[in-house]
Formats: C-alpha cells, structure tokens, sequence
C-alpha cells in the first residue's frame, strides 16, 4: 500500500516589508522537500498605499518599490531575481498575491526575467476580476454593494459603500482558492494574484492536489484554509509575537536573529502538521499555533472564506514532536452567496508631529505642549478665513497613554509628545506643523528634540468593507505567454445558502469544581494563566485568550465576560463586545467594534491596529485557587 500523499507547503512573508531573507531561508533549507512556496503581501494598509502609488504614479518615471502599474516590486527584487534558479531546480511552485492591483504586469515582469535566464517551460498564470475601482458606481447603483457588519446580527454598526462623493481609490473583492487550483490545473508553476483571501494562497494548491470536490468536501476545505490561516503570517507561529516572548527570543540556533519561517505538512484528510525549518531560531509549540489560530478571528464557529465557513471551535492542537504541532478538528460549512470587499477612499489629509520631553512631571508637560500647539495651530487657520482641523489627537507616549485608566507610568520622566490631526486641506496642516518647533525655547523644559522634523502631511486613507454578490464578481484566469497564452472565465459555483454563516450551538461552557468555592483564592493578572493574541479587522479589533493549562480555562470562562472586558477596555472600545469561545483549545476570543479610532489608515491612534490590545487586556485580574498556581 503506497504511503498517504502529504503536501509541504511554506511561507516566507506575511505582509509587504517582511524579512528579505525568508524566501531564502525556506528554498535552501527545505530544497527538493518543499512542493509550493506562498506569500502574503497584502493588507487592509497594504491595498491602500499600493493604490496610492498607483494614483501618484501615473506618469511618473520615480522608481519604487511598487511595480509601475501596482503590484509588489520586492518580490521582483528580493525573490524572483535572486532565486529563480534555485526555486526552477528544487521544482518548487509559487503561489503569491503579490500582484496587487497589477498582476497581469507581475506576471509579465516573472516571465521577462525568466527568459534573461535561459528559462524556459516556465508558465506563469494570474488571477485577476478581484479590482472593482472602475465598476463600483454601476454595481451601487444595481444595488450589489451591499452593508457589512463584524458582529452578526448586530445592524447598528456596519460598514457601507461611501458613494461617488468620496476620493475612492480602491475596492476589491476578496477572491477564493478555485481559479488558483484551475491555474495549477492547467500547468502553471507560478500562480500570481491580486486580492484573493488569505488562506486561498495554500487552499488553492491542496484542491488542486487533493483533487477535492469544492462543493461538497467542505472539512477537507476547511482543514486547508485553517493551515492557510496559521502560516500566513510567517512568523507568528514560529514564536513571533508570542506572548512567552523569551522562549522565542532565546531559543536555539540564533533566536530572533535567525527566525525560522512557517512549514506546513498537509494530508488529504485536511489535517495537517505545522514546523519549521531545522536550525532555525524561533518554536513551534502548542501555544504559538494557538495564538495565531485565534488571530484577526471574528466569530470563530463561521470564520467566512469565499470557498467554506470554517468552524475553529474544536479544533484540537497536539505536539507531536520538537517544533512539530498537529493541527486537526477543522469543520466546514458551505458558504454564503456573498464575497468580502475591501475599500480605500481619502479623506483630507493627516499629520503627525513628535516632541520628546525628559524630567520631572514629563507627561504632564507634554499634554500642554501639545495642548498650546494645537492652539497656535488654530489661531493661524482663523487668521487666514481656513475651516478648523476634522480631528486632533494628543498624547504622551511612554506614560502608557493606550491603556488609560489602568496606567502605571504617569510618572514616566520620558515621554513623546504626539500631536496627529486631519484637515481637508494640506496648507491646513502646514500651519499647524509650523508651530512645533517654537516649542523648544517657548514651551517647556526638557524638550530634546522634534521626531523626524518638520511634519509633512499626506493623503488621509480610510477603510471600509462591504459585501458583493459572487455571481457579480468573476474570476479571470490567465495563464501562460505568446501564442500558448489562454484566458478563462471562473465563475463560483456550487451551493451558498447565507443562514450556514449561524454556526451550530456548543455545549454550556464549564464552570469551576463545586468546592473551589470553599479553597482559598488569590488575585492575579491574567498572564500568569493565559496566553493572548490580538489583531485588527478594519475598526474592529479581536482579542483571543487561551488557558495555558485546561484547568484554568472554567475560571477565565467565568470571569472573562464580554462585560467585564467592555468595561476593561472602555477607553478603547466604544462599540459593542462580543464574546465567543473555543473549547477546543480552551480559548475565549472577543471582538472589539469601533474601537481603533477608525482603522489602521486612518486613526489617530498610536496602536491603529490593536497589536497591543491582547497584551493589555493579560493585565486584567482575575482570581483562582491558590493550589492551583503551585506549579506555575
């Protein structure tokens, strides 16, 4: 009997500005043995500064780091030219949505550098139908761009096109795993994409491996999209950003310095094992899987993709060896007729200028450092007839301005001053970023110096998203160069019924033992019991928390309600909280709206995207019998 067929897959970027080395590290150590190669370049921030470049750059001859038409030039640089010859000898397939908002021109720039090598055979596809810009006017006016909201059911806060009247710059649907699958179909050995879901990077290789049936084998599916989701940003399963931060610092083999991207090793049941490559800094533990499984989650009994609804709540993590996590559970659902879009629009301008103050009472001084430029600012818009600033933040960071009241560090004898504000005009602006120096011999004492200098102002890119029929937006397939060239429609097909967004019911969470009432209790924060991760969805953020021993998990259960942490959190969150639990790995995750001053783009925020809120919210106190922290 021939051994069961696994699939090796790595990633060596999770976004655009990941480490140059990645693709590197996984081509020469994982050679022969790696079958596909992903990449994620794209973002919420990534898909807008990619547009404005395309904006900015029409008729520019400036070089960048973009290509000209808005794809992801580092890819180009950092990979593909360095090593093609490596990559084309191992036989390793590549799959990456570095095309942006241009793939056809990054597939035309693979296949140009291909030949300058003396490659041939090399086909080269790319998925493109995902950019909307140009139709979202006539799909609004047909009624097909509809609200999206990140709690269900919860109508008071959603997301909704913002019209003709906006600068927009982009919008673009999340695309599924299929036309990548057809790609490798057909023969392609470098699939390029632009917007499609995260997951469909590593999805659309196993559907094409595995030969599933996309519209019924909904758990295989769902197994894949999960490994798609624990590896596509790279180092956040390998130890990075890991709540036990040392043990990934100070781990074998260079640690940080030498982090080793994420592997996966899939079968065709949809289970799958994550590692990484041998000698390479970083872990790859039960908890570091969990961290990422519950990242960026909204409800997770409906993770909503494009091709399944994944249902994460029990899922079980096992280690199965030395940086070595088996990952099964991973349920699937078939998904709703509607796919995520993604938008960009400008609105005025926006700037941020940086004071940093030393001494006693530094806070304090910089809040009315801060609080008189402003002023000055204001006075020089009234004397030239100019409307007042839209928003204006101002903080003292280093005293622990994100967490409110639960600072500890208002005492702090070093802090910046951060003045950010937005006006509709950049002269508006301008006559406040003149203001900051004079601070220096005019205001207070201590101030060492100005940041980068005078401030400039640049566009004020804010995010939406909304929701698109599938049936309105086809896929469209390209693959190949020259006379061999072929094009095809991929429409999605197969059931979608919107109530399989509902997931299941769970069983009543567990309480504490009857007789832990009786035992003595001690207060402590949350981090000594739990492990958290925490990331953004627009202006909504998430906040996973998971028992780092089972036992602990009915007390966190009890105590971690969405009130209590609406309450923990109140300074930051200013919509509503929902609270949702995963059994299977004895996790809580609570989602956050309005709470990040308007996304990552546009808020004022110095955290915009709620890195930090998972680490906050481990401050929170919690009680639980003394005899249970005797190990700990």
């Amino acid at each position: 009997m021939a051994p069961e067929k696994t699939v090796r897959i790595g990633c060596y970027s999770a976004f655009w500005g990941d480490s140059v080395s990645a693709a590197e590290q996984l081509v020469t150590l994982e050679g022969k043995n790696l079958d596909y190669l992903v990449a994620d370049y794209l973002a919420e921030v990534t898909m807008g500064l990619l547009a404005r470049h395309r904006k900015s750059g029409e008729g520019s001859k400036k070089p960048s780091r973009a290509g000209p038409g808005g794809y992801v030039g580092d890819f180009i640089t950092f990979v593909w030219k360095r090593l093609i010859e490596d990559i084309v000898a191992n036989g390793t397939k590549v799959i990456t949505n570095a095309g942006g908002l241009d793939p056809l021109a990054l597939k035309e720039a693979i296949e140009t550098i291909a030949q300058e090598n003396g490659i041939e055979g090399l086909v080269v596809a790319a998925v493109t139908g995902d950019d909307l810009h140009h139709r979202a006017e006539e799909m609004n006016a047909k009624g097909e761009l509809l609200p999206f909201n990140y709690i269900t059911g919860n109508k008071d806060e959603v997301d909704r096109y913002p019209g003709a009247e906006k600068k927009n710059l982009s919008l673009n649907a999340y695309l599924g795993a299929v036309p990548i699958a057809q790609a490798l179909d057909a023969g392609a050995t470098i699939v390029v994409t632009g917007r499609v879901v995260d997951s469909a990077l590593v999805l659309g290789p196993l559907l094409h491996e595995y030969k599933w049936n996309p519209n019924k084998d909904w758990d295989q599916m769902a197994g894949a999209s999960l490994a798609g989701h624990i590896i596509e940003c790279g180092c956040h399963t390998t130890g990075g950003n890991f709540t036990d931060w040392e043990l990934s610092a100070n781990s074998p083999h260079g640690g940080w310095a030498n982090m080793g991207f994420p592997v996966v090793e899939c079968q065709a049941n949809g289970d799958f094992t994550v590692t990484k490559p041998a000698e390479t800094g970083g872990l790859v533990t039960v908890a570091t899987v969990g961290e990422q499984l519950v990242y960026e989650v909204l409800d997770p009994g409906a993770y909503i993709l494009p091709d399944v609804i994944l249902d994460l709540r029990n899922v079980k993590l096992t280690q199965v060896g030395k940086d070595r996590v088996l990952v099964t559970g991973a349920k699937g659902r078939a998904p709703t007729p509607y796919l995520k879009c993604s938008g960009i629009y400008v609105e005025g301008y926006k700037i941020t200028a940086d004071l940093w103050i030393g001494g006693v009472d530094a806070r304090r001084k910089a809040l009315a450092v801060g609080e008189a430029v402003v002023k000055r600012g204001r006075k020089n818009l009234e004397k030239f007839g100019i409307e007042d600033f839209t928003a204006v933040r101002v903080e003292a960071l280093g005293s622990e301005s994100s967490y409110g009241p639960h600072s500890t560090a208002l005492d702090a004898r070093e802090v910046c001053c951060r003045i950010t504000a937005v006006h509709p005009e950049k002269h508006g602006l301008l006559l406040l970023g003149v203001e900051l120096a004079p601070s220096a011999t005019g205001n207070a004492p201590g101030i060492t110096g100005g940041g980068a200098g005078r401030p400039h102002p640049s566009p004020n890119m804010t995010h939406y998203s909304i929701l698109a029929p599938k049936v309105a937006v086809p896929a469209k397939l390209t693959i190949g160069s020259g006379d061999t060239q072929i094009e095809k429609i991929v429409p999605f097909t197969g059931p979608s019924s919107a109530q399989n967004e509902f997931p299941p019911e769970l069983p009543a969470a567990p309480l504490p033992p009857a007789n832990a009432s009786s035992e003595e209790t001690v207060l402590i924060p949350l981090i000594r019991i739990a492990y958290a991760r925490s990331g953004d969805k627009g202006d909504t953020a998430n906040v996973g928390v998971i028992a780092r021993d089972p036992k602990f998990y009915p007390y966190i259960n009890q105590q971690l309600t969405a009130e209590s942490v609406k309450e923990y959190m109140s300074h930051l969150a200013q919509g509503k909280v929902a609270r949702y639990e995963l059994p299977g790995i004895h996790a809580l995750n609570f989602v956050l709206t309005r709470s990040l001053g308007g996304g990552g783009l546009s808020s004022l925020n110095l955290d915009r995207q709620g890195k930090s809120y998972g680490q906050m919210l481990l401050s929170f106190k919690v009680k639980v019998p003394k005899g249970l922290l005797s190990n700990l």
